[in-house]
């Protein structure tokens, strides 16, 4: 009896550890997880994890560009930052809804929520209003959207599925459009202080 109750208990206390241990994970690597057990010991696994990699990212960078659009256009000063925010909403949520249905067939689980690195980035520019907002943004879509070029660039150019491929080679066009935008914007709000 006593057997059966300490093997209940550690097997109780292994459990909890699983469970603790992915709640501390973020979104991203979760979906990165599940989708590694699925490909694990298929011809496609390798090719599989190169999918997952790209597209759990792409998502959560694009969950962040829409919720940071978004609240560019309530806390922004500068007109042309709104603007922006509200290009930001309008296009990364169609990438968005691209990337899904890509995904979906593609059988890819996708975040469903930004990866940690991503929610810094929304809570860092929460707390700031007005200009200090704009600068802060801007910067950041700059840098972003740098990162976000060079992956898709990559994709494009180095991911053997097709779709996914095209997907990122489509996208790459507005991604470029979005950093010359930030950066003129950017560079605009620096002559300004």
């Amino acid at each position: 009896m006593k057997k059966i109750v300490s093997t209940g208990l550690i097997s109780g206390a292994f459990l909890f550890g699983v469970v603790a241990c992915n709640q501390q994970e973020g979104a991203v690597e979760e979906a990165q997880e599940t989708n590694e057990a699925m490909a694990e010991d298929t011809e496609m696994e390798d090719q599989a994890q190169e999918l997952s990699d790209f597209m759990t990212k792409a998502a959560s960078g694009g969950m962040m560009e829409v919720e940071l659009g978004k609240m560019a256009q309530e806390k922004a000063q500068n007109q042309q930052v709104k603007d922006f925010g509200s290009r930001m909403v309008t296009d990364h949520s169609k990438v968005n809804e691209e990337l899904k249905a890509l995904a979906q067939q593609k059988n890819i689980t996708l975040p469903d929520s930004m990866g940690q690195d991503h929610m810094d980035n929304v809570k860092e520019l929460q707390d700031k209003t007005g200009a200090e907002f704009d600068q802060a943004y801007m910067e950041l879509m700059v840098s972003d959207h740098e990162e976000d070029v060079k992956a898709f660039e990559d994709a494009s150019n180095n991911l053997e599925d097709a779709e996914v491929k095209a997907f990122a080679s489509k996208t790459l066009t507005a991604l470029r459009e979005h950093l010359q935008q930030a950066e003129q914007i950017d560079s605009t709000l620096q002559a300004k202080q």
